[in-house]
């Protein structure tokens, strides 16, 4: 049994435990289960944290990116252009709305998006570009927002991984059309699936409540044709016990990284961070040749490493009937990427047993 693991939800629970429970008992007796009081509370306090307009909460992450791209009128005859590396859902939820993924490749440095190869991926049927922010790392935004700007593209963020970073002091997901993920395994964490949407845009926001509501404008009156992608009143109620911790949250990741970083630089290539961006790191990714040996040595001393993600998505069957597209940038990055444990949970004196064990691991390799 794992002594160490990756993320430890049930640790992370129990703190909140009387609170959360105090939360479901108040929505079981008021019994608006779907779009009741919590919901529109958990709204406003989280644009209120993230510095934007509206906030919009759904079903899942999946679902905040298909209903973002329906609102924005992304279909089919349409490309969007982003990323393979990535969790699958971001390049099948632009299937989904019957629009195309154009894969770019990543910044071998990043991990993320390049922003000097979408003009190469540019056609006269690209209507979107979808950055990842991978990791809770933001993408260099600048020059993506201006490229979208220059060709009248939308942006679309997808955010999943990445609450609580900002890049030059302005959260993920005010840079566009922002898509968040509320799973069990992200930052801000729900006890089952949900998501958001973040936009500065009045109409927008409202057509994305219809959207995510089967198209209703109200009780009786149906606008358009939609998806039931609501965020529970239960889960909301719990997020919102969630949420005044999510500063400390980050803080606590941002300090496993910063100890990462300073400890493993000498001894390991490490992703590094989009400058300007301050990270609220999901994930700590360094690379190594020999990575699936060093997976299995960690395992073996009690501690759980992850791969994000082994298989590009331009790799999956699912996409297969796009061709063959190269990413040599990402093909190489998958072979060599391990994600070591950083959530708020992780004891530092764990921490700090596991960079030893790297280290002296990394240096019988070099005497190897």
């Amino acid at each position: 049994m794992t002594a160490v693991p990756y993320v430890d939800l049930v640790r992370q629970n129990a703190a909140l435990r009387p609170q959360i429970l105090e939360a479901v008992d108040r929505v079981l007796r008021h019994g608006h289960f779907i779009n009741g009081p919590e919901v529109a509370d958990f709204e406003r306090g989280l644009a209120s944290t993230l510095g934007v307009e509206h906030v919009i909460g759904v079903g899942s992450g999946t679902a905040a990116l298909t209903l973002a791209m329906r609102a924005l009128g992304i279909g089919p005859g349409d490309e969007v252009i982003t990323v393979a590396h990535s969790y699958v859902a971001t390049a099948t939820s632009i299937l989904l709305v019957g629009a195309t993924p154009v894969f770019v490749d990543v910044d071998p440095d990043t991990a993320l998006m390049d922003p000097n190869l979408l003009s190469s991926k540019l056609t006269s049927r690209t209507k979107a570009v979808l950055p990842v922010h991978l990791g809770g790392v933001a993408c260099d935004m600048e020059p993506i927002h201006s490229f979208c700007t220059e060709n009248q593209l939308h942006l679309v963020e997808d955010c999943a991984q990445a609450i609580g970073a900002t890049y030059r002091g302005r959260s993920v997901g005010s840079f566009g059309t922002g898509c968040f993920s509320l799973h069990p395994l992200k930052t801000l964490a729900a006890c089952g699936d949900g998501g958001f949407i973040t936009t500065d845009d009045k109409d927008h926001a409202a057509l994305l409540r219809r959207l995510r509501s089967l198209g209703h404008r109200d009780r009786d009156r149906v606008d358009v044709a939609s998806e039931n992608a609501r965020l529970d009143t239960l889960q909301a109620a719990i997020l919102n016990v969630k949420l005044p911790h999510l500063r400390d949250w980050t803080a606590a990741r941002r300090h496993h990284g910063a100890a990462y970083q300073n400890s493993l630089q000498p001894y390991f290539e490490l992703t590094a961070v989009t400058k300007s961006c301050e990270p609220s790191f999901s994930a700590f990714v360094i690379r190594h040749d020999e990575r699936d040996n060093l997976i299995d040595h960690l395992a073996a001393r009690g501690f759980d490493a992850k791969v994000h993600y082994p298989i590009p998505i331009h790799k999956q069957r699912a996409l297969e009937s796009l061709g063959s597209v190269s990413l040599p940038h990402t093909e190489t990055l998958v072979q060599r990427i391990v994600s070591l444990p950083v959530s708020p949970e992780l004891d530092p004196s764990n921490r700090d047993a596991l960079i030893e064990i790297l280290i002296a691991w990394s240096k019988t390799r070099a005497n190897a």
